[in-house]
């Protein structure tokens, strides 16, 4: 049998082929502990995948979070930026890195799904089969073990009731056989009933040895059966139980690695997205957006010109009255607008403006004019559609007057041709101010290229007069009128009278001076027109609205454009302040 044995374990070592039944007959304490040992590794396996598993979700919870943290919010003043085209990429990269967060969360879900469930399930019906396989075994245990403790109960009687005959024998033999025993002691001592004493004593032991042998052939009998088919038949069962243990790990490792290797193709069209999006990005594009985005319009400043000191005081008693002229006319619009300077500049915070956008520069107002106009040829087209849809309508009801009214759709068209006539009155108001600043513009690009042809002479030298400054167009998109004409107008409006409608606010102190780079028509209430060149006070600088407080004199205040002043901050600017 060992011989046997021995050979088994060879081939089984060859083949890869083993019987535990076989090889591990007497090892049952053994393979108790190494199966439990594979119900606790399943179980730290399982929970390594749900571990893995809580992982993923918590990246991919962190990844949505990064990307909807810099997503574009909706109405906000960064809706502006994402004109650019790294804006637009940042942006795209963000919803691919969003998808990418998406394929973590399959991963985990298919992890929770393919692996956790699946292996607490088969862990709970591992235990209980386990549970049956030794409960079995421990069964068969105690049976060979109780067959054993009767062979050898009987052998323990078998050889106590030897000893008791053998010690019966030996006393009648040696009581028989001593000649010095008296006749009634041998009457005595060997009397019928001690005969028969000796003789039970040797039935007993002989009815033990029979009893011996059963017990003996039944053992022999039961430890076969345990080693050679009860042993084998349930060790061979664990085995089994085992190995699809072994075989379930196997799985679960497999499917761990490709529940991650099918969202790659997606991870890597998340990544191609976002090289996609960094190659979308357009350097000069961008360059070209900032000139459209900040574009004006406008011409550079002119030539300063040369102011004369020298000449007849003729002339500057001329010039000083007409600046008093200017100033007194203006003296009187702006006392009634004082009061209101504060509610003024609250309102240009605000961004009210022209319907026309001619508040903005030429540039700009040109762009408003014509996306102002398309979305109005947006609305257009809405309309016709819809007027379209129930004329056809109208035509279906008029044939089939049983599905409906014809008479009901006129309302709802005579609603939309008076919204078309009200759209496209608007449409024309929009073309006709779009196509005057187109003019301007190209007519101001026409007057900028003679002037620079023009701007110096023959000799090389700067021309002395220049009345450039005068004539050009201001930022808010009008024409300042000639000089000549600005003086007779101002001459004919003077006034000595003094307006005192009003009580003026204490006026508030000069922190430095500012000169207008371009010409400024304060057309809205609480601005101050302004010439080119001229020089003013500063009493308040800009607050971030884009304008800033100004004072020409004592009562004529208000707000100018910053973009169209150099400051000149100086708290003893006022000393040294002079008209120009």
């Amino acid at each position: 049998m060992h011989s046997n044995r021995g050979l088994s374990r060879r081939n089984c070592l060859d083949t890869m082929s083993c019987s535990w039944g076989t090889e591990l007959w007497d090892q049952f304490d053994n393979l108790e502990k190494h199966t439990q040992w594979g119900i606790e590794f399943l179980e730290r396996y399982t929970k390594f995948v749900k571990e893995r598993s809580e992982i993923e979700l918590s990246y991919a919870k962190q990844i949505r979070n990064l990307s909807k943290k810099y997503q574009l919010k909706k109405n906000s003043k960064e809706e502006e930026e994402f004109k650019y085209t790294t804006s637009r990429a940042f942006l795209m990269t963000l919803n691919e890195l969003n998808d990418y967060a998406g394929q973590h969360e399959v991963i985990a879900e298919n992890l929770s799904t393919q692996i956790i469930a699946e292996l607490s399930r088969y862990t709970q019906e591992l235990k209980a089969e386990r549970k049956s396989h030794f409960h079995d075994g421990r069964r068969a245990q105690q049976h060979i073990e109780n067959s054993w403790k009767q062979l050898e109960s009987s052998k323990r009687r078998f050889e106590r009731d030897c000893k008791e005959a053998d010690r019966a024998q030996h006393y009648f033999d040696k009581m028989d056989a001593d000649i010095n025993v008296t006749k009634a002691d041998v009457e005595k001592r060997c009397s019928l009933k001690a005969k028969q004493q000796a003789q039970m004593r040797h039935q007993v032991a002989e009815d033990s040895k029979n009893e011996y042998l059963t017990y003996l052939q039944k053992f022999n009998k039961d430890q076969h059966e345990h080693y050679y088919a009860l042993i084998p038949h349930i060790f061979q069962r664990i085995q089994e139980m085992e190995e699809r243990r072994v075989g379930r790990v196997r799985e679960s490792m497999r499917v761990y690695t490709e529940v991650e290797r099918k969202v790659l193709p997606i991870v890597s069209k998340c990544l191609d997205g976002m090289t996609k999006a960094a190659e979308s990005i357009e350097p000069k594009m961008d360059s070209k957006q900032v000139v459209e985005s900040y574009k004006s319009g406008f011409e550079p400043p002119g030539d300063v010109e040369f102011e004369d000191y020298s000449v007849s005081m003729k002339r500057a008693v001329s010039e000083s009255s007409f600046l008093n002229a200017r100033g007194e006319s203006r003296r009187r619009s702006r006392s009634k607008l004082w009061p209101l300077l504060k509610r003024n500049k609250l309102s240009l915070k605000l961004g009210t403006g022209q319907e026309d956008y001619s508040h903005l520069p030429p540039e700009q107002r040109r762009k408003k004019l014509q996306a102002k106009l398309n979305d109005i040829n947006k609305d257009i087209q809405k309309e016709m559609d819809q007027r379209d849809a129930l004329t056809k309508m109208k035509d279906v009801y008029i044939k089939n007057p049983h599905l409906g009214d014809p008479d009901s759709i006129d309302p709802r068209l005579e609603e939309i041709t008076q919204s078309l006539e009200k759209l496209q009155l608007e449409a024309q108001k929009f073309e006709g101010w779009l196509t005057e600043v187109e003019r301007k513009l190209l007519e101001k690009g026409s007057e900028s290229q003679r002037r620079q042809s023009s701007h110096f002479d023959s000799q090389g030298n700067t021309p002395l007069t220049n009345n450039y400054g005068q004539s050009r167009e201001s930022p808010d998109g009008s024409y300042t009128e000639d000089p000549s004409t600005e003086t007779t107008m101002q001459f004919k409006s003077r006034s000595t009278e003094f307006d005192e409608e009003f009580d003026e606010e204490e006026p508030l102190p000069t922190i430095g001076t500012c000169k207008a780079l371009y010409p400024f028509e304060g057309q809205n209430e609480g601005t101050i027109s302004m010439a080119e060149s001229e020089m003013l006070y500063v009493i308040e600088e800009d607050k971030g609205d884009g304008w800033t407080r100004v004072r020409r004199n004592e009562d004529e205040e208000g707000y100018v454009p910053t973009s169209y002043i150099k400051l000149f901050l100086d708290t003893n600017a006022k000393g040294a302040m002079t008209y120009i």
